[in-house]
């Protein structure tokens, strides 16, 4: 076995990512502070063809060195929207059909492994700060509270893994 050469990948251009049919699913940033954590969901939102994302509150938005440090570029790619009140798109979203998921450790929460997502549905993952997770204005607001089986001491994953765990499982279970 031997590794793909980068050229070998067969990777889109800018312009035929932009115009190829997305995934229906939205990523939402409630305030996350981290900018490499920011430019890693770039990162992922580009390779599973994510939709849009939406940086909220303290989240910092592009062009920012520290975002394009993991980024690579995928600012470039992935559509992505300035909103300062989280809750404010929520109800947006909302409005548009779109099923609110955040991803929380929450009384009642669905386990990933147990969530099968609607066909033909669009989701939006609400992933929340470093520390405080996602606000609960935003939890209550929500129509699904998703939760990340952890077996191990810390039940806590950094909000990057977090996110390419969510976009995995929910593209997968998506795609069949």
């Amino acid at each position: 076995m031997r590794k793909l050469k980068n050229s070998e990948l067969d990777r889109l251009s800018v312009d035929e990512f932009k115009e190829t049919k997305k995934t229906p699913i939205i990523i939402v940033l409630d305030n996350i502070r981290s900018l490499n954590n920011i430019g890693s969901v770039f990162r992922t939102s580009d390779a599973f063809l994510i939709e849009k994302i939406y940086l909220c509150g303290i989240t910092a938005t592009p062009p920012h060195k520290d975002i394009h440090k993991t980024a690579l570029g995928s600012t470039e790619t992935v559509a992505w929207e300035y909103v300062e009140n989280t809750i404010d798109l929520i109800e947006r979203l909302k409005s548009e059909n779109v099923i609110i998921a955040s991803i929380e450790q929450a009384e009642n929460a669905t386990m990933l492994n147990d969530f099968m997502p609607e066909p033909n549905r669009k989701y939006a993952l609400v992933f929340g700060n470093e520390v405080k997770g996602v606000a609960q204005k935003v939890v209550t607001a929500s129509d699904v509270v998703l939760e990340i089986p952890q077996f191990g001491t810390k039940h806590s994953l950094n909000i990057s893994v977090s996110c390419g765990v969510m976009i995995w499982d929910v593209f997968a279970k998506m795609k069949n």
